[in-house]
């Protein structure tokens, strides 16, 4: 099972993402800032980080660069944004995200990113 920290700060936003990963098979734990995320992503080490760019007390590139900076470079970390230009992705590129995702999230999309990124071939239903 994919573990997946996901770091979203609209309350909205975090539990509709938990609900739908969470019944697409993936084992989801939720944050609320950039701080709680650059720990959780350190103390559970998760799969990959689903980062939204914009959090409070610590935003998501810098969380993710903290995360970088402590050593876990194989962490695969998604970022998340309503920022669709092209400067955005290269920023999140350049701070350490491995990949990029536009809100609103179109989740056949990320579910397909997240089993690439991570390796894992797509679950068959039973």
């Amino acid at each position: 099972m994919i573990r997946v920290l996901l770091a979203e700060d609209h309350d909205d936003n975090r539990d509709m993402l938990v609900r739908r990963l969470t019944r697409a098979g993936l084992e989801v734990r939720a944050v609320a800032d950039g701080r709680q995320a650059l720990e959780a992503a350190l103390s559970w080490q998760p799969d990959v980080v689903l980062m939204d760019v914009s959090m409070p007390v610590m935003s998501g590139l810098d969380a993710t660069r903290e995360i970088r900076a402590a050593g876990a470079t194989d962490l695969k970390i998604i970022a998340l944004t309503a920022h669709a230009m092209v400067e955005s992705r290269e920023q999140c590129l350049a701070a350490g995200c491995n990949g990029f995702a536009t809100k609103p999230i179109d989740l056949p999309t990320l579910l397909q990113d997240i089993r690439t990124i991570t390796n894992q071939p797509e679950e068959k239903a039973a």
